[in-house]
């Protein structure tokens, strides 16, 4: 180990001998020196070997409430239990008391910082957080969504127009560091202001209010377009969940009068023509659902996690899902750190630690 014989390896081979450690001791590399840190996480480094890598890390379902006070509880759905300890944020907030979690995707977090007009975005396994200032002052946004790329990540979200008449919408590339914006067809969009983006394909996909129908986004031409496939009659919500492989799923309350009798899950089929029933809800799981929103259906929500279709409700502190492989529906427990006098604000966010997610 003498460092004047590291020093002088050509970095290919450096490389090569690198790629031969467990990830966990890569981990602990990146604090031995600044250039193991530099090439561990280098572009040329990843691409070589970023697929023969195991990763030890579960997976979780984050759980987000105003009260906890970036404490973020984890429930490991590989071990299919809560953790003992909870994702403490302190010291990657500490100096912004007003943050909010309002994305995460590929292993990286986004949170809105107003008062320092900005928006951070974190990979907490890397270490590393980028700050990226708002488009202008002041700055009102919503259906903020983070999508995880090869090179980085884009953030979509929506602005009042000038007129205040429409919206437009802002795209921030961090490939390039800078904000685009779009204007043109104005859809309008579903009020339930928890549900993001669906990303699928390159598209942002999004549900509209009655008369429900879905359109999309195009991320790389900044184009809107209406998905042309009939939907089902009778619903009374829809929400979208993408599976990341191509797969789109939509979630609906079937009923009349604004009153949901059964929930129904769709895949969009035949080349994107029609939407095909996959599974209905049991009707014990279904009736519990619809009481516990009260057929608000506004804070409903849903997300895909690791072969899970989670639905959730900003009022209620537990997740129906449906696990695909199985095609079984089940209950996600109860957090049992949560206190009992606690209604509103529970969102629930896919976490997925990824070392190579860049910022």
């Amino acid at each position: 180990m003498d460092p004047g014989i590291w020093s002088r390896l050509p970095e290919d081979i450096l490389e090569h001998v690198l790629a031969f450690l467990p990830l966990k001791t890569l981990l602990n590399l990146r604090s031995t020196c600044k250039h193991f840190k530099s090439l561990i996480l280098s572009p040329s480094f990843i691409s070589k070997h970023y697929s023969s890598f195991s990763s030890p890390f579960s997976s979780f379902v984050l759980l987000s409430h105003p009260q906890f006070h970036y404490e973020y509880p984890l429930y490991d759905t590989i071990l299919n239990n809560w953790r003992n300890v909870s994702l403490s944020l302190t010291p990657v907030l500490s100096n912004v008391p007003s943050a909010v979690l309002l994305s995460t995707s590929n292993g990286l977090l986004c949170f809105s910082l107003p008062n320092s007009s900005s928006f951070l975005v974190c990979n907490l396994l890397a270490r590393s957080s980028r700050k990226v200032k708002f488009p202008k002052k002041p700055f009102v946004f919503n259906l903020l969504t983070l999508v995880s790329t090869s090179g980085g990540y884009i953030l979509f979200m929506l602005s009042p127009s000038s007129s205040g008449a429409s919206y437009n919408t802002l795209l921030y590339d961090s490939s390039v560091q800078s904000w685009q914006e779009f204007e043109g067809f104005d859809p309008v969009l579903s009020n339930d202001y928890h549900q993001e983006g669906v990303y699928n394909n390159g598209y942002l996909y999004f549900t509209t209010t009655e008369p429900f129908s879905v359109v999309s986004f195009g991320l790389e031409f900044g184009k809107w377009e209406r998905l042309m496939v009939e939907l089902p009659d009778e619903l009374m919500f829809i929400r979208l969940v993408s599976d990341g492989n191509g797969k789109l799923y939509m979630i609906g309350g079937i009923g009349s009068d604004g009153i949901s009798r059964s929930i129904k899950l769709w895949e969009l089929s035949g080349g994107g023509e029609n939407w095909v029933v996959v599974e209905s809800v049991p009707s014990m799981m279904c009736r519990k659902f619809l009481s516990v929103c009260y057929h608000n259906y506004k804070h409903v929500y849903c997300f895909w996690h690791q072969g899970m279709i989670c639905v959730c409700c900003y009022s209620w502190p537990e997740i129906l899902y449906y696990r695909v492989s199985k095609k079984t529906w089940h209950w996600l427990p109860k957090c049992p750190s949560l206190p009992e006098k606690w209604i509103l604000g529970f969102r629930w966010f896919s976490f997925v630690p990824e070392l190579f997610a860049f910022v």
